[in-house]
C-alpha cells in the first residue's frame, strides 16, 4: 500500500534522492525537512505513516534527528520511523528500540539505500510495526556483547541476529538452508532460554532482540 512519508535529512542531494525513490515505488512524500524541529512540526501537521530520518541534523548537528524521532514516538505511540546513520552508533539503536517497546522501528547505515529493493522492503516492514536494525550494528553487538547470549547456542545467536534485521521465518530459513520447522525451534528455543514470557501479546520476537541489544 502507499504509505504517506516525512523525510527529514539536511543533506540536500540524499533528501531529493530519497523523495525521488520512495516517488519510484508508489508512495508519497508529505514532507521533505532539514533540520529536527521541522520533523516535529510536520509529523504533528501531517501524521505521516512513515518517518525516514538522519540521526545528525541541525540544530545542533549532534543526535538530533534521533532524537527528535524518538521524542515523537512517544507523543505518538506506534508512530514507524526508520533512522539512518552514517557510521554505527550502537547508543543509537538501543535508544531507539527503548522507544515503544521496539516496535514498528528500524536503524540502518546510509550505505543501504543503495540496495534499493532491500531499503524499501524494510520501510513496509517498518511501516507495517515490524523490527529491523542493520547487520553491521548486529554483528558489533554480537562480538562485543556475549554474556547475555551465552544460553544460546552458536546457531540459535545467528538465527536472532537475522531476526534483528526484520527477516521473515522464511527468509531465516533460506538463508541458513534449513527447514521452516527448524526455524521454529531454533525461535522457540531462543524465547524459552531468554525466559521471555509467553503471554508477551504478540511481540516475543521484538523483545528477543531488545533482551539482546539492552544487556
Amino acid at each position: 500500500m502507499p504509505l504517506r512519508v516525512i523525510v527529514a535529512e539536511d543533506a540536500v542531494l540524499l533528501r531529493e534522492g530519497l523523495v525521488g525513490l520512495l516517488q519510484r515505488f508508489g508512495h508519497r512524500t508529505v514532507a521533505a525537512v532539514g533540520d529536527a524541529d521541522a520533523l516535529a512540526e510536520a509529523v504533528r501537521a501531517e501524521q505521516p505513516d512513515l518517518i525516514v530520518t538522519d540521526v545528525r541534523m541541525p540544530p545542533s548537528n549532534s543526535d538530533d534527528g534521533l532524537r527528535a524521532a524518538v521524542a515523537l514516538r512517544r507523543e505518538h505511540p506506534g508512530l514507524p520511523v526508520v533512522v539512518l546513520s552514517q557510521y554505527v552508533e550502537q547508543s543509537y539503536a538501543v535508544r531507539l528500540l527503548d522507544s515503544d517497546n521496539g516496535a514498528a522501528v528500524g536503524y540502518l547505515l546510509k550505505e543501504r539505500i543503495g540496495a534499493v529493493s532491500d531499503f524499501m522492503a524494510t520501510l513496509d516492514r517498518v511501516a507495517a510495526g515490524g523490527t529491523v536494525v542493520d547487520p553491521e550494528v548486529i554483528h558489533q553487538l554480537v562480538r562485543l556483547r556475549q554474556d547475555p547470549l551465552a544460553r544460546l547456542s552458536a546457531r540459535e545467536k545467528e538465527v536472532l541476529s537475522l531476526m534483528a534485521q526484520g527477516r521473515s521465518n522464511a527468509n531465516l530459513a533460506a538463508e541458513l538452508f534449513i527447514s521452516d520447522a527448524a526455524i521454529n525451534k531454533h525461535i522457540g528455543n531462543i524465547f524459552t532460554k531468554l525466559d521471555l514470557p509467553v503471554d508477551a501479546d504478540g511481540h516475543r520476537r521484538v523483545l528477543a532482540v531488545l533482551r539482546f541489544l539492552r544487556a
